[in-house]
């Protein structure tokens, strides 16, 4: 199989980032240190390219077509083990210790997973960076600040464990085929490994109704009497709505009413 010869499979959310602009911009954007790469959806290897003349690459890839074809194309990276090709699902792999050292994910991700891998390298304590492509709309609600309209939960445990910002949006042009949606890259340094699960389920039903007050929306689950003397405590406007509260209060909010 040619690359030239392969159209890419809606059942994987393939669309193969060409622009090699944006691809540079990914190479200049990543932290400068000794971890292993991982990425996750190759696809065509156009990104693999720059990262194994750059570090050692332990790649995942779901399409089995598209595993032959770097097989193909990278022996050379393979035999001298710049690069280690995974044919199969991340997330059974990561069901386990998806590798056994400290990495940075760099990739170009299927969106209809992108969510998912992300938190999941958030909690995995061997990810060290995350700098990713997704969906322009995804990007944002991870780099979200408190007040903005898209600040929530992932913006939430985005900033318990680290920094993000966004590198840079990226138009459906770049692609083949272009998606119809805007993508960006961005930049997650870590610091702290994914907060716990009862954390995140209290931001569950924080931003459960996003147009009602936070009030209103923990008192679905939590005692009103305490959520009154926990805000007066915080200094927590009753009127606030869930993306309008920091981080930080979220976690001191979480202290005093965590069951």
């Amino acid at each position: 199989m040619k690359k030239e010869s392969v159209v890419a499979k809606k059942k994987f959310g393939q669309n193969f980032l060409k622009d090699q602009t944006v691809l540079q911009k990914i190479v200049q954007a990543m932290p400068k240190n000794d971890n292993k790469i991982v990425e996750i959806g190759p696809g065509l290897g156009d990104l693999t390219k720059y990262l194994v003349d750059v570090k050692s690459v332990e790649a995942f890839e779901v399409d089995t077509d598209l595993c032959k074809l770097l097989q193909e194309e990278f022996k050379e990276e393979i035999a001298t083990k710049r690069l280690h090709i995974n044919c199969g699902d991340v997330l059974q792999a990561w069901k386990s210790a998806l590798v056994d050292e400290a990495y940075d994910l760099v990739a170009n991700l299927p969106y209809y997973i992108a969510t998912n891998i992300i938190l999941k390298a958030l909690a995995d304590p061997m990810c060290k960076n995350i700098l990713v492509m997704v969906q322009l709309e995804v990007a944002e609600k991870f780099c979200a600040d408190a007040g903005q309209k898209v600040f929530g939960s992932l913006g939430i445990i985005t900033q318990s464990v680290g920094n993000a910002h966004i590198v840079v949006k990226v138009p459906p042009t770049a692609f083949e085929p272009p998606p119809k949606i805007d993508s960006a890259v961005f930049l997650i340094t870590k610091n702290k490994d994914r907060t716990d699960k009862d954390f995140e389920d209290m931001l569950r039903v924080a931003f459960s109704q996003p147009r009602k007050t936070l009030i209103k929306n923990l008192s679905s689950k939590y005692e009103k009497s305490e959520l009154l003397i926990a805000f007066d405590s915080l200094e927590l406007m009753q009127t606030l709505r869930p993306h309008q509260v920091s981080t930080d209060d979220y976690h001191q909010l979480y202290k005093k009413i965590k069951i």
